[in-house]
């Protein structure tokens, strides 16, 4: 990315700019078909059907309907009526600060945000990790994706959502889909996606099962988006895939992840602030505590650490529940070279920072 002076920065937050930002190949789709026609979903037009088929293409063939949105907030809330619809329930179970989306059905279930809003609701359940670690079987949710693509079994005949808005596409590198992660034979009945399937460009989407579209159908009730799946917003959806596609980008997540993960790694054992290193593909975790005893969220240096590389000219972003966690989540073309150049300066700051700061110093081993 650059700024307005023309400096140039390394972009490790924006998973949005999927295959990179301004992609030729992108803005040229959106360009062309705006030279042609550009219109509501009200009139059929073959981009929709074209990016549709490309979609099932990638997913278990049970997910064979599709529904185009504007944005993953969309996409959740209408994954939320066709839940509750197939199943007749109203009861959400999330993880503790889940964030799901802006809408007001969306704030109820995301305790990130109700908790300093309204509250929350007495049909919304809200378990930790450790519960689901310690009572659940990774697999698959009920009614209500689990944040960033992880999720869990509530009930055997709940429907099984799952959030790919942050995760989907091939980010996490040995899969195009995130829930591909827990085995072949597990099949979602919902999956919604949005940000990096547009590039930028507006468009989320959702799939489901037969079962789950027709018991929504049922209620006599269309769903309508004016502009989800626009022949725009369709051209933008299959050129993300070709790029996708053409520069072989799910495996150059997993290599350039895997050798991301492998510095990152080396900071762990030089730097005492960072507790863990976790993540697949370009989704990764840094984990900077006060103490290992206490494993306390190291807050304030999180903070202070991403301030030190925007000044460096590296775009990084905090998140958790402590604002400790680095989240890697950079656009797909993200290099070795890049990657090198970022820990480099993260460690040289780190390295800083343990001259400089108290808390950093209290981590240092004692003789």
């Amino acid at each position: 990315m650059y700024d307005e002076q023309g400096a140039e920065y390394i972009d490790c937050i924006s998973n949005v700019a999927h295959v990179g930002h301004c992609h030729p190949l992108v803005v040229q789709a959106a360009h062309e078909q705006n030279q042609v026609l550009n219109t509501n979903s009200r009139y059929l037009h073959d981009n929709i059907v074209d990016y549709a088929q490309r979609l099932s293409e990638t997913l278990p063939e049970q997910l064979c309907v599709f529904y185009f949105l504007n944005s993953g907030s969309e996409a959740n809330d209408l994954a939320l009526r066709l839940a509750r619809h197939y199943t007749g329930h109203q009861d959400v179970v999330v993880l503790d600060h889940a964030y799901h989306g802006h809408l007001s059905s969306l704030i109820d279930i995301s305790p990130y945000k109700f908790r300093n809003l309204d509250g929350q609701k007495e049909w919304v359940h809200v378990v930790c990790t450790a519960q689901l670690n310690n009572r659940l079987q990774p697999s698959s949710l009920s009614l209500c994706p689990v944040w960033e693509g992880r999720s869990f079994p509530l009930l055997a005949t709940s429907p099984k959502w799952q959030n790919e808005i942050q995760v989907g596409f091939g980010r996490v590198g040995k899969h195009f889909w995130a829930f591909q992660l827990q085995g072949k034979d597990f099949v979602p009945d919902i999956v919604t996606m949005g940000k990096s399937i547009g590039n930028g460009h507006p468009v989320a989407c959702v799939a489901a099962t037969q079962p789950v579209a027709r018991a929504f159908e049922a209620t006599g009730v269309e769903y309508f988006n004016t502009f989800g799946g626009s022949p725009v917003s369709c051209a933008v959806g299959l050129a993300v895939l070709n790029v996708l596609e053409k520069e072989q980008l799910q495996d150059h997540a997993t290599s350039v992840g895997s050798f991301l993960m492998q510095l990152l790694g080396q900071q762990k054992i030089k730097h005492p602030i960072v507790g863990d290193v976790r993540g697949v593909g370009l989704f990764i975790g840094v984990d900077l505590i006060k103490d290992e005893a206490t494993r306390t969220p190291a807050t304030e240096e999180a903070a202070y650490l991403v301030s030190r590389l925007k000044e460096n000219y590296v775009l990084l972003s905090t998140d958790g529940p402590g604002r400790n966690i680095l989240k890697f989540k950079p656009p797909m073309c993200f290099s070795l070279d890049n990657a090198r150049q970022v820990v480099a300066k993260l460690d040289a700051i780190l390295t800083d920072m343990e001259e400089k700061v108290r808390s950093c110093e209290t981590l240092r081993l004692q003789p």
